[in-house]
């Protein structure tokens, strides 16, 4: 499978090291980043998406409920960056969250795939089979 770099945005660095390691069993020496919170990777996304020796981000797994800055607040300054590639950038929710309120909010920020945690591997594949040409 074809896809080279992939963000996790989630403050949970025990979820973080799981999903990283069924990930890795999954593609081939997949670039894998964690950004403990929105902020960090709004950051990122600044930091690596503008500039051709950087690798900018082809999936970030986005989970909603963090400190400092949630995914719903992710996805709303997401959608109003403007940098080179962004159509090529998949953002799936990956969540505990089931309140409908959270994902209303996400649908309203855009047609986005929407995963309960924890990551299994059936839900990777899936998400896998619909994002990589």
């Amino acid at each position: 499978m074809g896809l080279n770099s992939i963000l996790l945005v989630d403050d949970d660095n025990i979820t973080n090291f799981i999903n990283k390691r069924l990930i890795s069993k999954h593609l081939e020496n997949p670039k894998i980043e964690v950004a403990l919170n929105g902020e960090e990777g709004i950051d990122y996304i600044k930091d690596n998406c503008n500039s051709a020796d950087r690798t900018c981000p082809e999936l970030i797994l986005l989970d909603i409920n963090m400190p400092v800055m949630d995914g719903i607040e992710f996805l709303s300054i997401f959608n109003k960056m403007d940098f080179n590639n962004k159509d090529n950038v998949k953002v799936a929710i990956l969540t505990t969250s089931s309140n409908q309120k959270d994902v209303d909010k996400v649908k309203n920020l855009g047609d986005f795939e929407y995963i309960n945690k924890p990551l299994t591997e059936a839900k990777l594949k899936n998400l896998l089979s619909k994002n990589i040409d």
